[in-house]
């Protein structure tokens, strides 16, 4: 790991633990971090193998606990100075977490430290280059919702190019994926899929338009079913990208499908993740 993102790491989680009732939004922490927002939190969550929002909770609680056990503040005064909205609902995360209510676990006056940071595990190894891309213009639909999806966006989109005779003027299939599935809910998720237009052809009625981060960009190619693409994101934001030396973009990440899955079985489809990197 760089010192620069063991810095930022640090940085972080000082700050969670330092304003346990402040703005701990995935965006404000993004700021804290110094780090382009679309990709922070993947950043953060393949290092520590915990999400913002667990290792927040887990602050929060940790300090809770020391402060049960440590003073003799009201419940409801521990709730509200670690964030919660109520006592009823501090109760209940605290209890699901400790196995005890804050009353019985301030009653048995034993603090059981909270884990500074979950390992990560080991990540699988794959290539990476860098290279400056040109930006693509994609002609797309909007898709909300779990990412593995997407693929009747896909379908409709394939279905225009056949029906307007618009394959001999594209470049293949991407998609653009705006939220880190670890943060986000399942159906909150955004992204596009679209066609690859060839330079200079308009975007025909009916699609939008999308335009990838043009300039120097890492390139992931993997190998496999889209199922397993997760693993290849972990290794690229929790291992490559944090000993690389290079700075996230502020742009989301597209993937570029070298080959079409009703052509070939999963195990050979050919998926180039771009992240997009500070020139």
């Amino acid at each position: 790991m760089s010192a620069s993102y063991e810095k930022r790491l640090l940085r972080v989680l000082d700050y969670i633990h330092a304003n346990p009732t402040g703005d701990l939004s995935l965006d404000n922490l993004a700021e804290v971090a110094a780090m382009s927002r679309f990709h922070w939190h993947r950043v953060f969550h393949a290092m520590t193998g915990e999400t913002c929002a667990e290792v927040v909770r887990r602050m929060r609680l940790h300090r809770a606990a020391c402060w049960l056990v440590q003073t003799d503040w009201p419940v409801a005064d521990v709730a509200a100075k670690v964030g919660y909205p109520s006592p009823q609902s501090f109760s209940r995360t605290f209890k699901a977490a400790f196995g005890l209510s804050p009353v019985s676990y301030r009653a048995r006056g034993d603090l059981t430290a909270a884990q500074i940071m979950k390992s990560k595990g080991d990540f699988a190894m794959f290539d990476v280059k860098i290279e400056n891309r040109a930006a693509l213009t994609l002609a797309g639909m909007a898709h909300k919702g779990p990412y593995l999806e997407i693929g009747s966006k896909f379908e409709q989109v394939a279905a225009v190019a056949t029906s307007r005779n618009l394959w001999p003027s594209t470049r293949g299939m991407a998609g653009v994926y705006y939220d880190d599935p670890n943060a986000v809910a399942q159906a909150d998720l955004r992204s596009h899929a679209g066609l690859i237009l060839a330079e200079g052809v308009a975007v025909p009625d009916g699609l939008e338009q999308i335009t990838t981060h043009g300039g120097k960009t890492a390139i992931l190619t993997y190998k496999g079913p889209y199922s397993g693409l997760k693993a290849a994101y972990d290794y690229l934001y929790g291992s490559w990208l944090p000993q690389s030396g290079q700075e996230p973009a502020e742009a989301a990440c597209y993937e570029v499908y070298l080959n079409d899955p009703s052509q070939v079985p999963e195990d050979e489809l050919l998926t180039e993740i771009n992240l997009p990197l500070v020139a």
